[in-house]
């Protein structure tokens, strides 16, 4: 649909891209369509239900069945109002459901009940931490309900196609972004962003490898500050990574376009992740082209403030409203936090980890274990970090052994690997003690390591009296030598005795 062309931001130089004949800005806006959770379709009783066999969730209504008319699911403008909330929109207590019309196998109507100049949903915004300072506004134009359409099936018989409508009249939230993008890291960011919202409202469940989430993804360029550009749409994106390389190959492909003397047509295009390469499927649509007119057989939506209030009464707390909220408790970096904060159930488990057993921790320490070792374990076996056997309390049990010097981060790190291969369900303290692995705090003990080490090096004692910053050297050997349990702050004093430094 029409994006409102007004340009809210200030170019920034870290986000052009070089030409041969100089910069060049991209320009990028999104429809995003999100599949409403819900357990019937937008205007019949049929259900949702993924993966069920080909046409087994369809009524006379989905299929178009002459005379059959749509009843509205209370449900699906109560998942829709929700987002809006969560977006801080308006929400426009009248709307109107229109018939969008074109002709295609998987669509029995001839037409896609949606909304066009009166939406559930009005202007909202989304809010970007990209680590580099104030965070970033996306607006939002608008959030309307649609039914999808079914789907069509071309690998199945050489010389047919079939077509499945489960998928035909479930409910459907496209949310459209104004063109406030400006890179593809951004689109990366704002659709992650934006799928953490309909996470936590449960409104969606951001699947995007079923479907349930998709982007078309509309790409322009232009000098930096100039006027728009001609934009592409890149129809159905299904993965966020895939965004990211779709708008990348296209700002590249206009820009040598336009640089060779050429022009960009307004089309339609499809990202082929096998290739990385966009390739045209059809002449852009026009609002127009679709001959829109109110659905006859629905009423214009009507609900009133008291509807909106109860719903905003329930909402959780969001995500903007949690990275908050870590950053005060927790003392974290505002850019921690929103890592944290895009799963909510990996934020529930950072929480648990510093409050556990009712004790309360530097909320940093359990940050680093959590977005370092362990999340580098999660995708490494292709899991969220609150999905590993890793528990909250044996992350709490780490945290407090190198808080209390019974181990260093570097014996931290090896308890955590013994936790994740050997010894799953490991108690962090005993596993120390059974195995040995409590830090050499006798000053005594890590005073005859470090002797043993200047009488065998007279050779590195010169150096370093001759240059100090090579008592590292000395460092590494004792740590060594005591198998990686000296105390570091010790071992750095009494180096620095012995040494005269």
């Amino acid at each position: 649909e029409a994006l409102t062309i007004i340009d809210t931001r200030t170019p920034n130089p870290r986000s052009f891209i070089k030409g041969a004949t100089g910069d060049w800005e991209i320009v990028i806006g999104m429809e995003v369509h999100a599949q409403v959770m819900s357990e019937s379709k937008l205007f019949s009783g049929s259900s949702t239900e993924f993966g069920c066999p080909p046409n087994a969730n369809v009524s006379f209504v989905d299929a178009a069945m002459p005379g059959m008319l749509p009843v509205i699911n209370d449900e699906c403008v109560r998942q829709a109002v929700r987002p809006g909330l969560g977006l801080k929109a308006r929400i426009n207590k009248r709307s109107i459901f229109d018939r969008k019309n074109y002709f295609y196998p998987d669509l029995p109507q001839g037409y896609q009940i949606s909304q066009y100049k009166d939406p559930i949903v009005g202007e909202g915004m989304v809010l970007l931490d990209m680590g580099e300072g104030e965070p970033i506004e996306i607006g939002i134009e608008r959030l309307h309900l649609e039914q999808d359409a079914g789907k069509s099936i071309h690998d199945q018989h050489p010389n047919m196609s079939f077509v499945d409508l489960n998928r035909s009249g479930v409910a459907l939230m496209e949310i459209v972004s104004k063109p406030d993008l400006r890179s593809s890291d951004e689109a990366r960011a704002y659709l992650t962003k934006l799928r953490a919202i309909l996470r936590y409202l449960g409104t969606c469940d951001g699947n995007m490898e079923e479907g349930s989430l998709r982007a078309d993804i509309n790409v322009s360029v232009r000098r930096p500050g100039g006027a728009f550009g001609t934009r592409c749409e890149i129809k159905n994106v299904n993965s966020i990574r895939f965004a990211g390389q779709a708008i990348e190959f296209e700002a590249r492909r206009q820009i040598d376009l336009l640089e060779d003397g050429g022009e960009i047509d307004q089309e339609t295009r499809l990202y082929d992740p096998r290739t990385g390469e966009t390739r045209s499927m059809r002449s852009k649509e026009e609002a127009h082209d679709y001959r829109y007119f109110p659905d006859p057989d629905l009423l214009p939506l009507e609900f009133d403030d008291a509807f909106v209030d109860s719903l905003r009464h329930d909402l959780p707390e969001l995500p903007d409203d949690k990275k908050a909220r870590l950053v005060a408790e927790y003392g974290i970096t505002p850019y921690d936090a929103s890592v944290l904060i895009l799963e909510r159930e990996t934020a529930e488990y950072y929480e648990a980890a510093v409050r556990h057993a009712g004790k309360s921790r530097d909320g940093k320490a359990v940050a680093n274990l959590v977005m370092g070792d362990v999340s580098a374990y999660a995708n490494s076996v292709g899991l969220s970090v609150h999905q590993t056997h890793i528990t909250p309390a044996q992350i709490a049990g780490i945290v407090d052994l190198v808080a209390d010097g019974t181990i260093s981060s570097k014996i931290a790190k090896d308890v955590l690997a013994i936790i994740i291969n050997e010894e799953k369900e490991a108690d962090p303290a005993a596993l120390v003690e059974k195995r040995g692995m409590k830090q050499v705090t006798d000053l005594g003990a890590i005073e005859k390591v470090v002797d043993e080490i200047i009488a065998a090096n007279p050779d590195q004692v010169a150096k370093v009296q001759a240059k100090p910053t090579m008592i590292g050297w000395f460092v590494g050997q004792a740590m060594k030598a005591s198998g990686g349990k000296a105390n570091p702050q010790a071992l750095n004093e009494i180096l620095k005795k012995k040494l005269g430094l």
